[in-house]
């Protein structure tokens, strides 16, 4: 008996130890549909084949990224793969990028439902804290495989974040040249109150956008990349109807461990406040550049 005993206690310790050890890797490949700019740009008869292409070749950079999601049982963090290869970025450029998804590191902690994301912009650095948002996830019957794991899908509907260009969508031109009148007095009236009204001109942003995320109960850990979480198993594929995130390879119980920890840099603000700065700075680049024309260095 005292032997079963011990051997009893061994084997949980074990166990113990292996789950306490456990961590893994997930790399996450996204993709933004930019096929609406496009035929934007194309009947824009101002921009040349030589600035379509070299303005294609840059919206390629900042939409389609690679990210690596180191994870355990309550944290995880997700940054973007740094490329050595990577030629230094203009201020402008750095910073639309970093409104794409990408740049800083993105901390979350499920078991303490908070998270943590170190954010560059306009030259100046924020430390954003605040609690995860709460995803109302409807689990769905459908099924599919994902880099060889059995996966279940499920939808949410969240608010779309208003410092992620990513969620930005063109407006319909025809129904701006409908409202032009109605629109161009409602303009006055506000420039009259002070309120800048030329941001992103031809541009929306929608109040609430619908998620698909295909996750796995066979990693049973409660996260996924950026800021989706709240599944019964690792999340490998979220699509937002403009953006992909799909997870192209997950390595687990590595010899080599990462760090977990959130970032310690930057000024501390709460998502809002952030939203807040970068919502007021967008626009008077805007009001600056006449109206939404330009969004980069003068």
């Amino acid at each position: 008996m005292k032997n079963l005993a011990l051997f009893i206690f061994f084997f949980f310790s074990l166990v113990a130890g292996a789950q306490s050890d456990f961590q893994g890797i997930a790399v996450y490949e996204t993709k933004t549909s930019t096929s609406d700019f496009k035929s934007r740009m194309e009947g824009n008869k101002n921009i040349t084949p030589d600035m379509q292409k070299m303005i294609e070749e840059r919206m390629k950079k900042m939409f389609e990224k690679t990210f690596i999601l180191n994870f355990d049982k309550s944290a995880s963090i997700y940054k973007e793969e740094e490329k050595l290869d990577a030629p230094n970025q203009s201020g402008g450029f750095k910073m639309m990028s970093s409104m794409m998804g990408g740049g800083g590191t993105y901390y979350k902690n499920v078991k303490e439902k908070l998270y943590t994301v170190d954010k560059e912009f306009m030259g100046k650095e924020f430390l954003i804290k605040d609690s995860l948002p709460k995803l109302d996830w409807k689990m769905e019957s459908e099924t599919r495989i994902i880099g060889g794991y059995n996966c279940f899908k499920a939808t949410a509907v969240i608010a779309a974040s208003k410092s992620d260009f990513r969620n930005f969508r063109l407006k319909d031109e025809r129904k701006e040249s409908e409202k032009k009148e109605d629109s161009k007095k409602s303009e006055e009236k506000k420039e009259d109150k002070g309120t800048s009204t030329n941001f992103l001109d031809g541009i929306e942003l929608p109040k609430q956008i619908t998620i698909t995320a295909w996750y796995t109960p066979e990693i049973p850990v409660n996260q996924g990349p950026e800021t989706y979480w709240g599944l019964p198993g690792l999340i490998l594929e979220v699509n937002d109807g403009k953006t992909v995130i799909l997870c192209s390879k997950v390595v687990l119980n590595s010899k080599e461990k990462a760090e977990i920890k959130a970032p310690k840099n930057g000024k501390v603000v709460t998502q809002k406040e952030y939203d807040e700065t970068v919502t007021k700075k967008m626009e008077e680049m805007s009001k600056m550049n006449g109206g939404g024309r330009g969004f980069g260095p003068r």
